[in-house]
């Protein structure tokens, strides 16, 4: 079965073709580097991994770049804040987000670029942009004309007066044109910079991503996905510098993005205070079960998370190891995922029909009467998990799973009982008593704070 995908550039779902079937090419953009990411930072490496190992599986080889943005603003605030090099903030949450990655099953792309690893190739680029006349210097900045390129806004399909409100537009007079944004711009003593002809400085946020790409993948690449937040104004911008960059070549061929997570129907946002952090609810629930959660509803759809959700992913995936375990046979894990699996993700990464088909997998395995045929079935029932990064493991280890760490989770949830209670929010924090009542945990208050003790 052809793969389907949905390309955000034509509004159509479209037969992928790639340029090269002996070398598909994908970057998928990464995480900027200053502090652990949020849930919702996770849902584009589960998805596109998925999606990745799918065009493994039917074209053998793929060129995968999932970047690492290492320069930016925020991370050099945090330098500031905690009094440490900037180097100590990225190393730091570099590693992290590849810990809590691989925690969630995440296969690691190929190639990881650095954007301070490719500053001499942004300093090209941008070289070529002014050559081209799409880019001009101002008072130790440069920036990329907009008006340069008529097809601006062709991605995002916004009137220039919508792309002008929701861009990140510094009111300055050395801009030509109020849409126009920054390719480089001047760095004081005090922070990351680079000799250039322009004097010393560092990339803005949106070249980055063309130089590495290019870089990795060619001047023209497959697929570009990440999350739809980031369609406008740093899709549109990519497609922009790298269009005008390369002499007209097409930049990517596929853009896939993402929907976004939300809480009771509320984007998650950092301002508003209902984000959960990937490093903190590792601690909490099953990495699997998050997993299995971030893949319940369409990639291209918002996905609501709560409790329910998380505690609904356990149950099912309960459901499926038992049956594993109940069979008492031991499977293959490597054979060929079965076509209601495949045929699922091969149209636009249906994964709740995929996961639907899981569960009718693992429903033929309980209904098998013969050890042969309980054989199969969980074969099948095993491929089927291992094209979505589910049911790996042995079912005694899930089953086991938090036996050494249950003290350290009881101690996070009345950790956070109180913060809530601090924040006024009794209903949460009500939430987790009931929860922690539930499990047979007493809790106590003491001038020293809550303790706990089992029943």
């Amino acid at each position: 079965m052809p793969i389907k995908l949905y390309n955000n550039l034509s509004r159509e779902l479209e037969e992928f073709v790639p340029q090269n079937p002996d070398r598909v090419t994908m970057y998928v953009c990464g995480p900027t580097v200053y502090n652990f990411v949020h849930i919702g930072n996770a849902r584009p490496p589960v998805v596109f991994g998925v999606l990745s190992e799918l065009l493994r599986r039917h074209f053998g080889g793929l060129d995968y770049a999932r970047n690492i943005t290492d320069i930016d603003d925020k991370i050099n605030q945090a330098a500031r804040d905690q009094k440490v090099p900037i180097r100590t903030i990225t190393d730091r949450f570099a590693a992290a987000y590849r810990e809590d990655m691989d925690a969630l099953g995440v296969v690691r792309p190929n190639l990881e670029p650095h954007a301070t690893e490719h500053v001499p190739q942004i300093i090209a680029m941008i070289g070529q942009l002014i050559e081209r006349g799409h880019a001009y210097a101002a008072e130790g900045h440069v920036l990329f004309s907009v008006p340069s390129y008529p097809a601006y806004g062709a991605l995002s399909r916004r009137s220039p007066e919508d792309m002008l409100a929701g861009a990140r537009i510094e009111v300055a007079p050395y801009k030509r044109d109020p849409g126009d944004f920054v390719l480089w711009k001047p760095s004081s003593d005090d922070l990351p910079g680079w000799d250039s002809p322009w004097g010393r400085g560092r990339p803005g946020w949106h070249i980055e991503c063309s130089a590495m790409s290019a870089a990795h993948l060619g001047e023209t690449i497959d697929i570009h996905a990440g999350g739809v937040d980031l369609q406008f104004p740093h899709h549109e911008n990519e497609i922009a510098q790298s269009t005008c960059a390369h002499g007209g070549r097409i930049f990517a061929r596929y853009w896939l993005h993402n929907g976004m997570l939300t809480m009771d129907g509320t984007k998650m946002s950092k301002s508003l205070g209902n984000v959960f952090l990937v490093h903190d609810l590792l601690r909490l629930h099953p990495p699997e079960a998050l997993r299995y959660a971030l893949l319940s509803a369409h990639y291209r759809q918002p996905l609501d998370w709560s409790e329910g959700l998380i505690e609904q992913s356990v149950k099912t995936l309960d459901r499926l190891y038992g049956s594993l375990r109940d069979a008492g046979v031991e499977a293959a894990a490597n054979g060929p995922v079965p076509d209601s699996v495949e045929n699922a993700l091969c149209d636009d990464l249906n994964t709740p029909q995929a996961l639907a088909a899981l569960a009718q997998l693992g429903a033929e395995l309980r209904r098998a009467e013969t050890d042969e045929a309980r054989r199969e079935a969980a074969a099948r029932l095993l491929a089927g998990g291992r094209a979505l990064g589910l049911l790996q493991q042995a079912p005694q280890a899930w089953f086991a799973r938090g036996a050494d760490t249950d003290d350290a989770r009881i101690d996070a949830l009345v950790a956070e009982r109180s913060a809530a209670k601090k924040a006024r929010d009794f209903a949460r924090a009500d939430a987790l008593r009931d929860q922690l009542a539930a499990e047979g945990i007493l809790l106590e208050d003491t001038p020293q704070g809550v303790r706990w003790r089992r029943q």
